[in-house]
């Protein structure tokens, strides 16, 4: 079973589908035992870093989602769900991310004709090709919604980047049981379910 973090985020329900495409069991909740009891765990989301934050600490989900990372189960962060697993963002000063991994979420450059938010599809390369990629060649294109982007400190843990108006984003990131996509597999078709199928399959063994 899958369960799906449930903080009040946008998103969450079209994760939930994407999952029940695939066959598998998965379970919106914000209920610690059954998040903790899970196989995998997803933090979706389409919204604002200060109030996910505010939304995660009001339903005391900021340990659980530390203890899932400390007993090594695989964790998936999307969208909004990638950036919060870092200490801030641009978004709102003075506000704490989760803090699981070191990196900057930093606001998509102002550039002429460009559009921001970035909404659409782009095409991914590979630096350092993570487990959710197998099976994907490169260029593969997924679809991104998002005004903000991460630029990740440690660039070994960066297994997918894309450009958007000249800006190199980090697309996807992967340290030991973590796993995190700035876009959404989720409505990425074809690719997108093979990144979410290669999430499903991993080994829990594996992060040990």
């Amino acid at each position: 079973m899958i369960a799906i973090i449930d903080y009040d985020a946008g998103n969450i329900k079209s994760v939930e589908k994407a999952l029940q495409f695939l066959g598998v069991d998965a379970l919106i909740t914000r209920d610690r035992e059954k998040i903790l009891g899970a196989d995998k765990v997803i933090l979706p989301g389409v919204g604002a870093f200060g109030d996910a934050m505010e939304k995660l600490h009001s339903y005391q989900l900021v340990d659980t989602i530390r203890e899932v990372v400390k007993r090594k189960i695989p964790f998936l962060g999307i969208c909004l769900g990638l950036q919060l697993m870092f200490e801030s963002s641009e978004e709102a000063p003075g506000v704490e991310g989760l803090g699981l991994l070191q990196g900057e979420i930093v606001r998509i450059p102002d550039a002429p004709g460009l559009k921001i938010p970035h909404i659409g599809w782009n095409s991914l390369k590979y630096p350092n090709r993570g487990r959710l990629f197998q099976n994907l060649q490169e260029e593969a294109y997924v679809y991104f919604v998002h005004s903000f982007y991460l630029k990740a400190k440690d660039p070994a843990i960066v297994t997918a980047t894309t450009e958007y108006g000249g800006t190199l984003i980090h697309a996807s990131v992967e340290k030991d049981n973590i796993f995190a996509c700035q876009f959404h597999p989720e409505k990425s078709s074809d690719v997108g379910m093979t990144i979410l199928k290669n999430f499903i399959h991993l080994n829990r063994e594996e992060q040990a």
